[in-house]
């Protein structure tokens, strides 16, 4: 059997992006059972309301929808089951500190096979304000229209 190379992403959350300031970013295996790699397989999942909580010393994540694999039988799993992330001691309680002391959030940003195992991206982030959304929007259409004026002055139409 041929063992798989590479990275092929599964999900991303891009609104998390526009609702965090991401400080910190961290990779982390998840523990699934087979049915629910099969259904990744297939590219269904859902972060839209995932989110990762701390408990007892573990990073569990939660919210995170895989829906039922189709030719699943009696042992087919939960959909919005909670799943533990697999992760080393020392980041662990490095999440512990920072989560308790600032009032940080997990966000999961995207999900992806990485060498045939499942890996979930998560952030260490900070909610935004309505202004900052706002700000960061009217950034980007700005750097936008210089791109374009750019374009313009290079292909000489400007």
């Amino acid at each position: 059997m041929v063992k798989e190379r590479g990275q092929k992403v599964i999900v991303s959350n891009r609104r998390a992006r526009h609702d965090y300031t991401i400080l910190d970013t961290y990779e982390a295996g998840v523990a699934l059972v087979g049915t629910e790699v099969k259904s990744l397989r297939a590219g269904r999942a859902s972060l839209a309301d995932a989110f990762a909580t701390v408990d007892d010393g573990e990073v569990w994540l939660r919210g995170l929808h895989i829906p039922e694999y189709e030719r699943g039988t009696w042992t087919n799993h939960e959909p919005r089951r909670t799943r533990k992330l697999l992760l080393h001691r020392k980041e662990i309680l490095r999440l512990i500190g920072k989560t308790r002391e600032s009032g940080l959030s997990l966000v999961p940003l995207s999900m992806y096979f990485k060498d045939g195992k499942v890996k979930v991206e998560i952030a260490l982030a900070k909610g935004k304000k309505a202004y900052d959304k706002r700000q960061a929007l009217a950034r980007r259409d700005a750097d936008r229209e210089m791109a374009k004026v750019r374009g313009r002055a290079l292909k000489g139409r400007y």
